[in-house]
């Protein structure tokens, strides 16, 4: 299934793409796509729903974040090797864990704002996981037991305030708008292989990700576990797993940062794709 919410932000509702590309009204059938909707038996009530008898929705309104209500919004770092490369940095041993504020999320095709005093801003598409049901000090055999599905993630990023302020990355990954997710949740059954996706993006129409979820270093299962060990997880929760070469920071023989006029696309192979206006930021 691909689920998404659509409307007005703070107004969004819960939606599912019909297998003739029309959008249809859930609202009568689940609450929101987040939460315990999450869980495996909410999941398997919109699976038997009749999604031709639901009301049609216009292809016109705005897509929102695909999940509502996220309560935590985990990020992990340097999870590609050639990415880990181009950026000067060593291949970790472990999975470095950092966090987004989930104040950043907006919709995949919302605007992204450059914050005030940004010097840096930067792209990373990322494959992003929804978990579906609590996970605790989870094996990683059973870590996919626990995952709801997955969506496109941009971990938008100011390398200035990541790298040079204090060494605390959290700083240029939080900022209002930084997190663009969707456009839809396309749940586990629909992706054969996590591990084998391509994924791309772009900035003013130049390509500058050109990559695939199979040179990941930690995989989608052991991420789950792992992340596990250190805080349970909940429906709903995110976790992006890092990005393929090509961010502006790695572009010899300069890097290349985000403008205010840019444009980004990118997209991920079965799980859609975003677009994104760069704004300035204004008061």
């Amino acid at each position: 299934m691909k689920l998404l919410r659509v409307g007005a932000q703070g107004a969004e509702k819960p939606a599912i793409l019909a297998q003739d590309g029309s959008i249809r009204d859930l609202t009568g059938v689940v609450a929101d796509i987040g939460g315990a909707t999450l869980l495996p038996e909410g999941l398997e009530i919109i699976a038997g729903t009749d999604i031709a008898s639901l009301p049609t929705l216009s292809a016109d309104e705005r897509v929102g974040p695909c999940v509502a209500n996220v309560g935590k919004f985990i990020c992990i770092g340097l999870n590609y090797a050639d990415h880990a490369a181009e950026t000067g940095a060593p291949i970790p041993e472990e999975p470095i864990i950092f966090m987004k504020a989930t104040s950043a999320i907006i919709g995949p095709n919302d605007d992204v704002v450059i914050p005030k005093n940004a010097i840096k801003p930067d792209w990373e598409v990322e494959l992003a996981i929804v978990i579906g049901k609590e996970a605790r000090y989870v094996e990683e055999a059973d870590a996919m037991d626990h995952v709801a599905g997955y969506c496109v993630c941009n971990d938008v990023s100011e390398r200035h305030f990541q790298t040079e302020r204090g060494g605390t990355w959290d700083k240029g990954k939080g900022a209002d708008t930084f997190g663009p997710i969707g456009p839809w949740l396309v749940t586990k059954d629909e992706v054969a292989d996590p591990q084998n996706l391509k994924m791309w993006l772009e900035v003013d129409g130049k390509r500058h990700q050109d990559g695939s979820t199979k040179t990941m270093i930690f995989g989608v299962a052991k991420v789950v576990s792992y992340v596990s060990q250190f805080m349970s997880l909940q429906p709903g929760d995110i976790i992006t797993t890092g990005t393929p070469p090509g961010v502006g920071m790695g572009i010899k023989p300069e890097p290349v940062w985000l403008q205010p006029g840019n444009v980004m696309r990118l997209g991920i192979e079965g799980l859609g794709e975003q677009t994104q206006n760069v704004k300035a930021y204004s008061a």
